[in-house]
């Protein structure tokens, strides 16, 4: 790299964008909402809003756009990886428009239960694919590129960045019903990412898709986060041999502790996961008849491993989880009321 000259830097990732731009896709979010009435207004060639007859045409709906995002293509029979919470809304349809201007309905044929990923499926053969690439040989300061349909308007925008963080943690939005989803071990970029971009590719300069483009935080610069492109390998292997993403349950909530949990509750460890029911109404923290029930965990039960493996600050239970396949007997190392307890159960599929 030192030898190369400024010519031959910036080919690189011009080399790398051709190679994924022909399967780069915006996905369009449309739903039939109510018909507003309007007017035909003097001299103008087309009917606007009726200022003075507001509200609804009765029984009358329209296709309405309401949104948009990114996927690319994965496999040439019209697989395309996108974001969760781009295609989250199941009463809404979805078009998708490859790179060549063509127009074709989409199906979500799977939404990942864990994290931010799903499956549009189109049917058309033989279209360009994007190649993967292995997300855990990423360093701090790698050149990474995002591709997407910017604010939903600019298709295949291409902007550049570094990779700025790893194993980062973040909270988003599902869509409009207040649904969170909570991701850990994100990558964070300093790549430019609008609205729109959510579900497009980031790549390396050798144009291999390294991760999904999925969230920015609003009000903060050159801050934006992707989904790991190796989660989503698991899924594509899963839909291609089963037809669905199949995910370990173990059936609880928990929050991951530390030190500062440890002195805020007098908790006698500083690790592992504290099985605790979340905020909602009706949350329980042990799912009745889940593996964790018949493992006999119970709430305030913190587990400090598992299959023998210390759940320290760094770790979370539930990326330990998923390197498990369903059918696993896992044990667990339980400390309840200052007694240590083992308990075993075997995962069952996430439903």
């Amino acid at each position: 790299m030192e030898n190369m000259n400024s010519n031959q830097y910036d080919a690189l990732p011009i080399e790398a964008v051709k190679k994924v731009a022909p399967s780069v896709v915006s996905i369009v979010i449309s739903k039939y909402l109510p018909k507003i009435k309007s007017v035909n207004a003097p001299g103008l060639p087309f009917p606007m809003p009726n200022p003075f007859m507001f509200g609804e045409a009765e029984g009358e709906k329209e296709k309405t756009k309401v949104g948009g995002g990114s996927g690319f293509i994965v496999h040439p029979d019209g697989l395309i990886l996108t974001n969760k919470h781009v295609v989250f809304d199941t009463d809404a349809e979805y078009t998708v428009l490859t790179n060549d201007g063509k127009e074709y309905p989409g199906k979500v044929i799977a939404r990942d239960p864990v994290t931010d990923i799903a499956v549009v499926k189109i049917e058309v053969k033989d279209l360009p694919v994007v190649r993967l690439g292995n997300s855990s040989k990423l360093e701090l300061g790698q050149t990474v590129i995002a591709i997407g349909n910017a604010l939903g308007l600019f298709q295949n925008s291409v902007s550049k960045g570094i990779i700025s963080g790893m194993s980062r943690q973040i909270s988003a939005a599902l869509g409009t019903g207040g649904e969170m989803e909570h991701l850990r071990g994100v990558l964070q970029t300093d790549v430019a990412i609008n609205q729109g971009n959510s579900g497009g590719p980031l790549i390396n300069l050798d144009g291999e898709a390294i991760g999904i483009n999925t969230a920015i935080i609003f009000g903060a610069q050159n801050i934006g986060f992707a989904v790991p492109i190796n989660w989503a390998k698991q899924d594509l292997e899963d839909i291609i041999k089963y037809g669905r993403i199949i995910k370990p349950f173990l059936g609880l909530l928990y929050v991951m502790l530390n030190k500062k949990f440890q002195n805020q509750y007098g908790l006698g460890v500083d690790h592992g996961a504290l099985v605790i029911r979340g905020h909602q109404p009706n949350s329980v923290a042990v799912v009745p008849g889940s593996p964790a029930d018949r493992a006999g965990i119970k709430e305030n039960d913190i587990i400090t491993h598992i299959d023998g493996i210390e759940l320290k600050e760094e770790m979370d239970l539930s990326e330990e989880l998923q390197k498990l396949k369903v059918g696993d007997e896992v044990e667990f190392t339980v400390l309840r009321q200052g007694q240590t307890i083992s308990s075993k159960t075997t995962l069952e599929e996430r439903k």
